[in-house]
């Protein structure tokens, strides 16, 4: 069965989702209230001229947010119309997925895993010390899909945090982060299996996740799991305000 990666940005919108939707011409103009880039950046919804990057910057401007925009696979043509404008790229981000049968294969040990509605207190406390703030965090709270955190103890004490939801049966990660002192004892590779378990009882098919291509430690874990790469998208930028998260 293919999976193309239109489906999969289908699945990044409704499981980590702006707090609001805008239409401006032949864009979606996102508002993030400082949720990070992907619920800020604007994304093409029909072909664009180059009049039309002056609407969606007077959008988002509208907003207090910089103009910001979304390239995914397929945008060749767009991409090169904001790289003349003068918008830089800036994190290329891989899309993986693969059937939630090929992960749930083997059960953590138990109590080391945890799926959880709401957070525990620590497991904000572990996101925090990864940079994951308040506003990010709003956005595991407003997704109406049916979602999970997960937690992680190792060594008898507590180790990781990530947050999981469905869309359309596909099942996407989010958020994972591990305290610095439990890493490289496959921490991430437990949460990810105890994931697809949660995802499989609720009657998913596919576990997804992204990440940036800098983060050769995520891509490594995500493609030892099997987990096939699936697409990809960048973001473009106004050179000057690399500083907007």
């Amino acid at each position: 069965m293919s999976f193309m990666p239109n489906t999969l940005y289908d699945v990044i919108a409704e499981t980590w989702p702006a707090a609001k939707l805008h239409r401006a011409g032949q864009w979606t103009i996102r508002d993030g209230q400082g949720g990070g880039k992907r619920v800020s950046a604007a994304t093409a919804d029909g072909s664009v001229q180059p009049i039309d990057i002056q609407q969606a910057e007077s959008a988002m401007q509208e907003l207090g947010q910089r103009p910001l925009f979304m390239l995914r696979d397929g945008e060749a043509d767009l991409d090169a119309l904001l790289a003349n404008a003068g918008y830089e790229m800036i994190d290329p981000t891989n899309l993986y997925q693969a059937p939630i049968a090929n992960i749930a294969t083997q059960r953590p040990p138990r109590t080391s895993m945890f799926c959880i509605w709401e957070p525990l207190q620590i497991q904000y406390d572990i996101w925090a010390a990864g940079g994951i703030t308040r506003p990010r965090l709003s956005i595991m709270q407003r997704t109406t899909a049916k979602k999970t955190s997960l937690f992680g103890r190792w060594n008898n004490r507590p180790a990781a945090t990530g947050f999981a939801a469905i869309h359309a049966g596909t099942a996407m990660v989010h958020a994972v982060e591990v305290l610095a002192q439990q890493r490289g004892q496959k921490v991430a590779t437990w949460l990810m299996r105890a994931a697809a378990f949660w995802a499989a009882e609720q009657g998913a098919t596919r576990l997804a996740v992204l990440c940036t291509e800098a983060n050769t430690a995520a891509n490594s874990l995500y493609s030892s799991l099997g987990m096939t790469f699936s697409g990809r998208y960048h973001y473009r930028i106004q050179k000057g305000a690399l500083d907007e998260h």
